[in-house]
């Protein structure tokens, strides 16, 4: 079957959907795409593409029966231990009480009452904004971004820095050839690597599936029709990974099956390779480089007497070694792009896989040159490598933070169980916070967070959790407080993404359902208690922030050259496409053209292949050049039980991380409603498993049952299986989720000292048929919620 059939199929417009004349038609946009909303007796049936986008998403059919749910949140809503007796209450019994019904009123006086009560005991760093997540597409109505403007109007709150997606690349790459985000918006465009690429050789694969997504909005989807040009101009690929789908078979890629975590070993053996046969540009290396030669001395064994050769690497990774030196050949030889899938960075030492992939570009000499160098995640996101004219978009302002405390983005439950403990970030040496308040909206921790059974011993800390949301969530299940929140299609705002070819007028499709607010609004009703509500508002209404932020855009693309029509004409039109750059896009072009002028943001203004900045740390995970070190956690595990499989938790086809995953799309992705994990038949066999059993998988951190499919898609010893089932625990003491999701098994350990980014594909389990009787999924029904008596 394939990944991309589903139950209600989106169509492509085959017209212009903005008319020249009369009312157009609404738009509504959201993360995996933008659509026409289409309407029976008044009632959203589908979606349908709009006439820009020649790939529309299936995602979007989550929304169809998801926006009036069962699961749906109706009114604010806490829960009734804590309506009972406040900061005081037993949090021991967050996720397993029952909700009392309040209206909003209530609702806004207890949390003022609280927000009030702890900023007075504890100071304003006891409050943490978590609010990780996606969120809404739109410019405005963006809900992290709503609250810490609040919360910074009120004084300020503990925040975390970096992201779940590619924290170690966040940390490790500003050191090495500079800042990543602006790295990651200027990759080469896909025109210059179909134009001038030869060979694309893909660490961790092009998961189109991946491609269908995009921060801020999407609303032309070009990753497939970009591969199929690259495919028919003759551009050959290859993808490293244990997974052979993980790049579209119509691109007939040479595929190594990799073991797992071993990415820096292969590429070291490619590196020697090319070193020792004098196929690397010496002259690239000597003009835009420095630490060559002390990373030299390692690659050759000078410095600790192992060559890092074709066979050593072999003899990690599990690739012949023969391969390793035909491709490290084969890569010399002609016009090679890397690219580096965001997956890489989310295992130990992630780090080093962007520091050694860099490296390898950097011998190979073709860094800055159109279709050659490395990339950064190429079909991660449909934006990645999108030529587009680059805007600095402006979007809700969140004003200036107070509070200097701050987290690794991934140390939540660190944080939480170890207040007052020391911590290493970057370099630096930290303090975790006591942390009394948790204010969490647009995201959901029990689905990114890893060992989620450790998660909720944190969770049981903070004296309150609010929780902004639409949906009866895991993270809302585990909350004191609940305010219900509009979904994108119940709001209208501004959609722009750096990395999409258009701006998108936002039509609000729906009326809010039962009392839920938009978080603009709620954030006001609460500053207004408080008395913050003209520093929040600055006294405009919705519609004037939504000019206000398209005028400042506006005067930003002006001052690059690019123009906007006027506000009224994105209003009446529906969209605006960006001017699209004259030539492709290529990364780090004006510096290989002239390194003194556009020097990099790194400390020597070079390529850092050994930083004297990072060796200074003294960092024993992390030392100051690319190293091959083993994770704790992998197949060469010299002490690894003899059916333990490596299991690699990635993205979902079928939704955007956990996102509607109580809606019909992703609902039609499951089998027997769970989570289907891939099993290769060998594996299978030894473990009596039959294709459709329900498999428990296991580890000493937890459990969660799954539906087995049975394939040879994948390297043996190796499971897969999305991450986004919504957590549904067996029972209040059980660790163990009925659904699928399998942070309960990943493990809550930093990729180093360095970044302490999430390390969930560092991740050994076992898996046998489940017996017994099969619990039933009971994530998409609501908690039991009563009525307020008082």
């Amino acid at each position: 079957m394939d990944e991309y059939s589903e139950t209600l199929p989106v169509e492509s417009a085959t017209v212009d959907d903005a008319a020249s004349t009369g009312r157009r038609k609404p738009i509504t946009v959201m993360h995996w795409g933008t659509y026409h909303p289409k309407y029976d007796n008044g009632k959203l049936v589908k979606f349908k593409g709009v006439s820009i986008d020649p790939d529309p998403s299936p995602i979007a059919n989550g929304l169809v029966d998801g926006y009036d749910h069962p699961v749906r949140i109706k009114q604010p809503a806490i829960r009734r231990g804590f309506y009972e007796n406040g900061r005081s209450s037993e949090t021991r019994n967050r996720g397993n009480e029952p909700f009392v019904a309040v209206s909003w009123e209530q609702a806004e006086r207890i949390v003022a009452d609280t927000l009030q009560s702890i900023k007075k005991q504890y100071g304003n760093e006891a409050i943490f904004a978590g609010s990780y997540g996606w969120a809404s597409a739109g410019m405005f109505h963006h809900a992290p971004s709503q609250l810490h403007r609040f919360l910074n109007c009120f004084g300020g709150f503990t925040y975390s820095v970096n992201s779940y997606s590619f924290a170690a690349a966040e940390v490790i790459v500003p050191h090495v050839i500079g800042n990543f985000h602006q790295l990651l918006v200027n990759s080469t465009a896909w025109p210059s690597i179909i134009e001038s690429t030869d060979l694309l050789v893909a660490f961790g694969g092009l998961p189109l599936k991946n491609g269908q997504i995009e921060f801020r909005g999407n609303a032309c989807h070009v990753q497939k029709k970009y591969m199929r040009q690259a495919i028919e101009n003759g551009v050959e690929f290859v993808n490293i990974s244990p997974i052979r789908d993980d790049i579209d078979g119509s691109l007939h890629a040479d595929w190594f099956s990799i073991i797992p975590n071993s990415d820096v070993a292969i590429m070291l053996g490619l590196a020697h390779e090319i070193v020792i046969n004098d196929l690397h540009d010496q002259e690239f290396l000597n003009k835009y480089c420095v630490g060559f030669e002390k990373f030299r001395d390692y690659l050759m064994g000078d410095s600790d007497g192992q060559p890092k050769n074709a066979d050593w690497a072999g003899g990690i990774c599990g690739i012949p070694a023969s391969e390793i030196r035909r491709l490290a050949h084969r890569m010399a030889s002609r016009r090679t792009m890397i690219s580096v899938s965001w997956s890489l960075t989310r295992q130990e030492h992630g780090e080093h896989n962007y520091w050694m992939g860099i490296a390898l570009a950097a011998i190979l000499g073709q860094i800055g040159l159109p279709g050659g160098g490395i990339g950064f995640g190429y079909s991660a996101t449909n934006g990645v490598g999108n030529s587009v004219g680059r805007v600095r978009y402006r979007s809700c302002p969140v004003g200036t933070n107070p509070v200097k405390h701050f987290i690794p983005v991934a140390r939540i439950a660190d944080m939480l169980l170890h207040p007052g403990e020391e911590f290493d970030y970057n370099g630096g040496r930290y303090v975790y916070p006591d942390i009394r308040l948790v204010w969490w909206a647009g995201g959901n921790p029990f689905h990114h967070h890893q060992d989620i059974n450790r998660l909720i011993k944190a969770w049981q800390k903070p004296e309150c959790i609010i929780v902004n949301d639409s949906f009866w969530t895991p993270a809302a299940r585990y909350a004191d407080i609940v305010l219900p929140a509009t979904t994108m299609l119940e709001r209208t705002d501004i959609s722009a993404s750096p990395r999409d070819s258009y701006i998108v007028r936002m039509d609000q499709i729906l009326p809010p359902f039962g009392e839920a607010r938009n978080d603009h609004q709620i954030f006001s009703g609460i500053a207004k208690r408080l008395g913050i509500d003209k520093e929040f508002t600055e006294s405009r209404t919705e519609n004037e922030w939504h000019q206000h932020l398209y005028e400042l855009s506006k005067a930003q693309g002006h001052s690059e050259g690019i123009e906007f029509p006027a506000y009224e004409s994105i209003l009446e039109k529906g969209w605006h496409q960006v001017q699209a750059p004259r030539k492709p896009r290529v990364m780090l072009e004006p510096f290989r053209s002239d390194p003194n002028q556009s020097p990099l943001r790194t400390p020597s203004g070079k390529i850092e292949i050994f930083s004297e900045t990072i060796d200074s740390f003294n960092y024993d995970n992390c030392p100051g050049h690319p190293t091959w070190m083993p994770p704790s956690e992998w197949l060469g595990k010299s002490d690894r039980q003899s059916d333990e499989l490596h299991l690699v938790s990635n993205q979902p086809t079928h939704r955007l991380h956990s996102q509607l995953d109580h809606g019909s799309h992703s609902q039609s992705g499951k089998i027997n409603g769970r989570e289907p994990i891939r099993i290769h038949t060998k594996d299978a066999k030894q473990r009596n498993i039959q294709n459709g059993d329900i498999v428990r998988v296991f580890n000493q951190r937890g459990a969660f049952l799954a539906t087995a499919r049975l394939e040879n898609k994948m390297l043996t010893g190796v499971l897969q299986i999305a991450t986004g089932a919504w957590f549904d625990p067996l029972n209040s003491s059980s660790t163990l989720c009925k659904h699928g999701n399998p942070n309960t098994v990943t493990h809550d350990r930093g990729t180093s000292r360095l970044a302490q980014g999430p390390a969930a594909l560092s991740c050994l389990v076992k898996i046998e048929k489940y017996h017994g009787s099969i619990p039933q999924v009971t994530a998409f029904k609501p908690p039991e919620i009563t009525t307020n008596s008082a």
